[in-house]
């Protein structure tokens, strides 16, 4: 009697394996009907082990590295995350048309917001066209040229900060983790340029700021979870909007940003600033046509603001102070450049002279190359779209990626891409490439909206850190350099430990 339905069930566990087997089969043909080349999974177990649970990640640099580099002869590559099929885009003109030329085809990244249980998602990195735009449009004059002067004293204010802090910690002559260090100096000029809100995170070692911010890049093993659930079932992550605890960061930067805003109008504050900037908005919310403008979405935009300036300029600060230590000629060179400019101009430092050290640039960017804090760049189709010059035609939701740092470390494009050179960005070698393979802030109308902030603030940092320091490698420096596979932007594994020591100009 029983067997029957013994029978049954295990025809039935067949009939399901099956199924799934020639659905995942389906998937993973995706490209080959499209005649894309790439890696495609085969369907033993470890591979599906992998692919169920997304160890082909977005994020992992070593994976579209080695991926890039074993299809360089294609303009194009498909992969899979997850069962998500994905298109690289590597070839210069395809990115531009990606980016640029074609830009209404692919205004959206292809990311989610969760406005239940992550308010703060609704940012304008994440937001869709439809929100982004009028946004993008209402606060980019925050970030104009004439801003960026009245930034400026703030900024140089905080980097003497800097110095003074960096005066205790030097004098201890033990090895100095270089991001947490640069992260402090970063969180406070963002603070008081953007907010008008003393972070103090020099000056207070419990910086409440700065504590919220490290939560935000080394989300504990709770909140881990909650990632893990939101990309799996995203539709079912926003419905525990009022199950799930809100995320403490999240309480605590709506509420910051919330309450300045209020006290400014109780008050009568007006400082012209990134936060007046958002309470215009919420005076005059029409501006935007038929968005709902709640506290939630106003908060997002001094959010991602906030965590993405500190963190990829305080990373991009370290990088370059990591490469100068490992190259003292190099260091010593961008040190007389900075020593000529100040003897020139009386010993001051002005927002124009930084226009004049000319090395320091090509440093900057030659670090940027090297180590872009973004390792790729995500956009996703609005509608069905072929790719100019290839039979390859895309569906609607399609996502794409295009590799920034394989491409910055492509042999070549730059001859031996380890290796740290400044000169890759003198005036002759800039021109001889093409634009597209150079990205660290992206292109296009998506660019990174606060780039300029973010080189002025880092260009002021290091100025006045190489002015009174120098930094050498030390027996906690990490050589060589190995990535964190699981980090939000490129950064080592284990830190970036220098020695700093003061230069005596007496």
């Amino acid at each position: 009697m029983e067997f029957p339905g013994i029978l049954c069930g295990i025809t039935g566990i067949l009939c399901a394996i099956l199924t799934f087997y020639y659905f995942v089969k389906s998937t993973f043909d995706f490209w080959k009907s499209r005649g894309v080349r790439g890696p495609r999974p085969t369907l033993g177990p470890s591979n599906l082990k992998n692919i169920l649970l997304s160890r082909i990640a977005a994020g992992n640099v070593n994976y579209l590295k080695e991926t890039y580099d074993n299809y360089k002869d294609e303009r194009l590559i498909g992969i899979f995350a997850g069962m998500t099929p994905i298109l690289i885009v590597k070839e210069p003109d395809l990115i531009k048309d990606v980016l640029i030329k074609d830009f209404s085809v692919f205004a959206h990244r292809g990311l989610s917001t969760f406005e239940k249980t992550e308010p703060l998602s609704q940012h304008l990195f994440s937001l869709e066209p439809k929100r982004w735009r009028p946004l993008r449009m209402k606060l980019s004059p925050v970030f104009t040229s004439g801003k960026l002067k009245e930034m400026f004293s703030l900024m140089s204010e905080c980097a003497d900060n800097l110095v003074q802090y960096i005066d205790k910690v030097a004098s201890k002559n033990e090895p100095v983790e270089c991001r947490e260090l640069t992260a402090k100096y970063t969180t406070d000029v963002i603070g008081s340029c953007a907010f008008g809100i003393q972070m103090n995170a020099l000056s207070n070692e419990d910086s409440e700021f700065r504590r919220m911010g490290r939560k935000v890049f080394n989300p504990s093993k709770t909140h881990m979870l909650r990632i893990k659930i939101r990309e799996s079932f995203p539709r079912l992550y926003n419905m525990l909007g009022n199950i799930l605890p809100q995320i403490d960061f999240s309480e605590f930067f709506t509420r910051v940003i919330v309450e300045t805003m209020d006290y400014r109008e109780t008050n009568n504050i007006t400082r012209n600033d990134f936060v007046d900037t958002l309470r215009e908005l919420k005076k005059h919310p029409d501006k935007l046509g038929d968005i709902n403008l709640t506290d939630g979405l106003l908060a997002s935009q001094a959010f991602v603001f906030y965590i993405a300036g500190f963190e990829t300029s305080s990373t991009t600060i370290s990088h370059t102070l990591y490469e100068l230590a490992l190259n003292p000629k190099i260091q010593d060179k961008l040190r007389e450049e900075i020593d000529e400019v100040y003897a020139k101009h009386g010993g001051n430092l002005i927002r124009d002279n930084i226009k004049e050290m000319d090395y320091l640039d090509k440093v900057f960017k030659e670090t940027l190359r090297k180590y872009p804090p973004a390792t790729f760049l995500m956009r996703q189709s609005t509608s069905s779209y072929t790719f100019d010059g290839t039979d390859v035609t895309i569906p609607m939701d399609q996502k794409v990626w295009i590799p920034i740092y394989a491409i910055h470390r492509d042999p070549s494009i730059y001859s031996k891409p380890d290796v740290f050179d400044p000169e890759r960005f003198n005036e002759e070698a800039v021109q001889n490439r093409h634009p597209m393979v150079y990205l660290p802030f992206g292109d296009g109308p998506r660019n990174c909206i606060g780039s300029r902030f973010a080189i002025y603030q880092s260009k002021i940092g290091l100025i006045k850190i190489l002015r009174n320091y120098k930094v050498e490698t030390c027996e906690k420096t990490p050589i060589p350099y190995i990535s964190n596979p699981r980090a939000f932007v490129l950064c080592p594994n284990s830190g970036i430990y220098l020695k700093i020591i003061k230069i005596n100009r007496d």
